[in-house]
């Protein structure tokens, strides 16, 4: 069954009105800040990993277009068989970390990875990319805590990833994403990827998620990642 409830779909339909509510008014909020110069509207990523099939089949009923995965086998199960003839009107976004062998896979299925984090990934995408035809839009993800448990490239090192990617491959990263440390104010990380991203010329910023994604937007986030403030929590 991949219908949910009434009470559940008013819920997600609630939810996604809301959020998409708080996001244009954060917007309006950092245009005032810029002098009054608008960005694009920030694009709403629905977090559907683990998420219930029902719950997933509401956000599509309700007109959501945006999904982000965090594993590349679950996402062939959701979006391969389960949800397959909705594949073509969404776009699909890896937002979790990716292992090298399992590039093929990633490039094949995904319009969008965020989790671009070091060079031997990337040279697999190329090499993915030449195989299957396709070319995914990539995001570099910045470890702007330098915290020795998550992926990322550290701040130092970007520029001459930037670089590499662009003379020696051609490829034109797409934008920079981050997730702050836990316990830290996520607005310095923000301003931090924003920052690096004007001095490397990349224009799109994947920042924010449930708790913090209204001070993202304000600081110029162009795609938020959010899941429990839409879904509702997880096995919920």
């Amino acid at each position: 069954m991949t219908q949910a409830s009434l009470s559940e779909f008013e819920i997600i339909r609630d939810n996604h009105h809301d959020i998409l509510s708080r996001i244009d008014s954060a917007a309006k909020d950092a245009s005032i800040n810029n002098g009054g110069n608008l960005n694009p509207k920030p694009k709403l990523v629905a977090v559907s990993k683990v998420q219930s099939l029902p719950r997933v089949q509401a956000a599509l009923d309700i007109g959501q277009s945006i999904f982000g995965e965090n594993r590349v086998q679950e996402a062939q199960q959701r979006w391969g068989v389960d949800f397959v003839d909705h594949r073509a009107s969404i776009e699909l976004r890896l937002i979790g970390p990716l292992q090298s062998n399992k590039a093929e896979d990633a490039v094949a299925l995904f319009d969008v990875i965020e989790t671009l984090d070091r060079e031997k990934l990337f040279k697999a995408l190329v090499k993915a990319a030449d195989k299957t035809g396709r070319r995914p839009r990539l995001y570099i993800q910045v470890n702007t805590g330098e915290e020795p448990q998550k992926s990322g490239l550290a701040p130092h090192e970007l520029a001459a990833f930037v670089t590499k990617m662009r003379k020696e491959y051609e490829w034109e990263p797409e934008g920079l994403m981050c997730i702050p440390p836990q316990g830290e104010a996520a607005s310095a990380h923000f301003w931090l990827l924003s920052n690096l991203a004007k001095a490397n010329g990349i224009k799109q910023l994947s920042m924010g998620m449930s708790a913090d994604y209204e001070i993202a937007v304000k600081m110029g986030a162009s795609s938020v990642r959010i899941g429990s403030a839409l879904f509702g929590v997880r096995g919920k």
